[in-house]
């Protein structure tokens, strides 16, 4: 393979792929052309001699307003079952879908001792190896309290549910498994997510994911006027530029904030006009 037919060849991704999901295909592709250079199967990584040309636009995330938000945790028809304790967590404690979908009872503490608040230890992901996404991924974040009384109120049903089936309650088991305790799909959230919005009353269910609820709690804290440093520990993030390159638009700009500052210290006209 030659130089000129990876450049081809990502040319012709480049009519159908995003530019991020372009960039890391020509990312495996370079790791994988160097894995063989170390077995001497090849000579030279031709995939680093080319530059990743620019893909389609990618489909923009977004984020639910704050009465969206209310709509779908009121859950109507949907409360008392999984996906609606899914959601809760993910849209009050901002984890990625990632984090949620293995998350294990043994690492969620309602009502742990000595004065502890409850929270929970994001400390795995459906990863191959359940490593974490970065570093500072792997948190223990404490949970609001509409979060304690759901997931009470869903441990008590996944137990009885299992019971009904004969089932043994696994202390360790899946905290949004299915009811014979096994971890769920992707397909399966996504699916149930859109038909808890759709009973919610959210416009075009189908155009949404469930890893926008990340986006929207991201959103309504910013809103809210928590800082973004604060959010990118929150959220896992390594640093604020991570966190203001992939939720800009959910983030409230803060260029402004010294201004105001200013106008409200100084705001008996105590400084001079030129």
């Amino acid at each position: 393979m030659s130089a000129d037919a990876v450049e081809c060849w990502l040319d012709e991704k480049a009519q159908v792929l995003a530019t991020s999901s372009l960039e890391m295909v020509h990312s495996i592709l370079r790791r994988t052309i160097t894995h063989a250079q170390r077995h001497d199967k090849v000579g030279r990584n031709v995939a680093a001699l080319v530059e990743t040309p620019e893909g389609q636009i990618g489909r923009p995330s977004k984020s639910l307003t704050l009465q969206q938000a209310k709509a779908v945790l009121s859950g109507g028809a949907s409360q008392g079952s999984w996906i609606h304790a899914y959601v809760v967590v993910s849209l009050l404690v901002g984890i990625r879908t990632e984090e949620v979908r293995p998350l294990r009872w043994n690492h969620v503490h309602l009502k742990p001792a000595g004065g502890v608040v409850p929270h929970i230890e994001v400390w795995r992901s459906v990863r191959r190896r359940g490593e974490m996404k970065t570093r500072k991924s792997r948190r223990t974040l404490a949970v609001p309290r509409q979060v304690v009384a759901v997931l009470e109120q869903h441990r008590a049903e996944q137990q009885r549910k299992r019971e009904a089936l004969g089932l043994v309650w696994d202390a360790e088991g899946y905290v949004f498994g299915t009811d014979s305790g096994e971890q769920r799909t992707a397909d399966q959230v996504r699916r149930n997510f859109r038909a808890l919005l759709r009973r919610a009353g959210i416009d075009q269910p189908e155009k949404w994911t469930p890893r926008e609820l990340r986006h929207s709690f991201v959103s309504l804290l910013s809103d809210h006027g928590i800082p973004i440093e604060v959010i990118a520990r929150v959220v896992g993030h390594s640093t604020t530029v991570v966190t203001e390159s992939v939720y800009r638009k959910q983030l409230r700009p803060v260029i402004t904030e010294g201004a105001e500052a200013m106008d409200d210290i100084f705001d008996d006209g105590g400084v001079a006009g030129p």
